[in-house]
């Protein structure tokens, strides 16, 4: 039972054990927190950009097959062509991580901000996979204030098409005036051709190529039409 001093309670013996070994963990606790390292708050991933890219992200990111798993990057290899006095052409990549700017949207930002109204751009795309909704709407948002651009958008696989937002934006991207294309068997080596980095390595396009082709296709048309 616990005793009065000066007319507070005094904690008995078992109290006063407890409450040492409580103070004792509270200060090893505190001890340990102070030797412990705080986490590197990491900054989000930047868009990078280059001419060409390496051939094991090509490899792996382009290929079309249905379940993506592991693919959480976007890999945007463009082709611009200028057509004024002369035809202008520039071409390169864009990857991003899905963690900040999406390629896309960098597209625009980094690649072709602006847009001569008395000039014809002509302008592909061969992505990894097919844009997201929120981009599919920056895209035609971009394309309604460059009616003198042409996009063509040729996909590797279709992103979440089964979600009614994604087949939405698809839509929208067809309304807006852009083509949207499945990359054939012969897109993928014209893109190794021209995009890829061989590093020595030589590329042949896997077994069910084709047939992963004519299912994402089919499902495109469908979405289109």
């Amino acid at each position: 039972m616990a005793e009065k001093a000066n007319g507070q309670e005094k904690p008995t013996n078992n109290q006063e054990n407890k409450e040492n070994g409580e103070n004792g963990a509270n200060g090893a606790n505190q001890e340990n927190s102070e030797n412990q390292v705080e986490p590197m708050e990491l900054p989000p991933f930047e868009i990078i950009s280059g001419d060409r890219l390496s051939p094991f992200f090509f490899k792996f990111q382009f290929k079309n097959v249905e379940y993506s798993s592991g693919r959480n990057k976007t890999f945007l290899c463009y082709s611009v062509e200028i057509h004024s006095e002369e035809v202008e052409t520039f071409q390169g990549y864009l990857e991003d991580e899905h963690i900040s700017m999406h390629a896309e949207e960098a597209f625009f930002r980094d690649i072709l901000p602006e847009c001569n109204p008395e000039i014809r751009y002509h302008v592909t795309w061969y992505m990894s996979s097919s844009p997201c909704s929120a981009c599919a709407a920056k895209v035609a948002e971009a394309l309604k204030s460059r009616k003198n651009m042409r996009l063509t958008i040729m996909v590797a696989r279709l992103f979440m098409w089964e979600e009614p937002e994604i087949q939405d934006g698809l839509q929208l991207l067809k309304a807006s005036g852009c083509k949207l294309k499945i990359m054939k068997p012969s897109d993928f080596v014209y893109t190794w051709n021209t995009f890829v980095e061989p590093e020595g390595q030589t590329f042949t396009p896997w077994e069910d190529v084709q047939e992963n082709y004519e299912y994402y296709e089919k499902i495109l048309d469908e979405i289109l039409h």
